[in-house]
């Protein structure tokens, strides 16, 4: 009993080893940061889709994507590959009067664009885009009184294209703009004739008239497609020269006749429908 007092004590340690702690106990953080920034790109990204333009959008896109100046008169060298590179005309594409010839004169060099809009373009674009908006305020009656009867305002779209500004009106079933299958306009026809003429008066680009009817049943005799979109054309032109517009400022007048539908069906009375036209420079 005594030899048992007199032994030493045992003493246990236990070591306390925290876990989580090695060399893979951060990863977490660095794939959580990752994961944040990427949803902080995405809903930055949506909004941007969102609260920007067709035209904001673009810059957005050319600034990650910049491109190199380059000048729009294609040059050329005495050197020993006949001054070829990759800025030569060769091997940029050009949109306007080309040349092939590894050394052109001046008369034949290549002038037309390498991709990149002229300022002068882009300010055409913008003069479409803002009258674009102002027809529309106009038959809306944003800024005041409308220029046209709301029944008027189902006939009438509006868009630019590479000839210009575009308004288009149309027939609706039931409400046509000529008196049955004649050139005679309906006082609702004649109601938008004048609108036009006010709004066309505050530029002085050169007008285009295109009459276009729906398709005739093939057993006619004669089919009046051709004398019909023409007439209807020429009654709009009449219409516009009582109105502001200059005479001269009317370049063609075309009949189309049921060439080109804007309906599937060819026989739809959405297919009787004329074109105002105000066009561009040069076209």
């Amino acid at each position: 009993m005594a030899a048992r007092d007199n032994a030493a004590p045992v003493i246990i340690k236990r070591k306390k080893v925290s876990g989580g702690d090695g060399h893979h106990g951060g990863a977490w953080k660095v794939a959580y940061a990752d994961f944040v920034t990427a949803m902080m790109a995405f809903f930055l990204l949506m909004w941007l889709l969102n609260a920007t333009t067709e035209k904001q959008r673009k810059g957005i896109a050319d600034y990650f994507n910049p491109t190199i100046p380059i000048n729009r008169v294609s040059g050329g060298g005495n050197g020993s590959f006949g001054g070829d590179s990759v800025f030569s005309e060769d091997q940029i594409a050009q949109n306007g009067i080309g040349a092939s010839s590894p050394r052109p004169t001046e008369e034949r060099q290549a002038r037309g664009q390498t991709g990149t809009q002229s300022q002068d373009a882009e300010a055409e674009a913008d003069k479409f885009q803002e009258l674009q908006r102002q027809i529309e305020e106009a038959l809306m009656g944003i800024a005041g009184e409308s220029m046209v009867s709301e029944q008027a305002m189902r006939h009438i779209v509006t868009r630019v294209t590479d000839e210009g500004l575009i308004v288009e009106f149309f027939d609706i079933d039931g409400e046509p703009l000529f008196v049955g299958d004649s050139a005679e306009p309906t006082e609702l026809t004649r109601q938008i004739a004048a609108m036009l003429g006010r709004v066309f008066s505050l530029v002085d680009n050169e007008i285009a008239v295109n009459g276009h009817v729906r398709a005739f049943p093939e057993m006619l005799r004669e089919n009046p497609s051709w004398e019909l979109s023409a007439e209807r054309a020429q009654a709009m032109r009449q219409m516009l020269e009582g109105t502001e517009i200059r005479r001269d400022r009317l370049q063609r007048v075309t009949g189309f006749a049921d060439r080109k539908p804007s309906a599937e069906n060819p026989m739809d009375v959405r297919n009787n429908r004329l074109e105002m036209i105000l066009l561009r420079k040069g076209k």
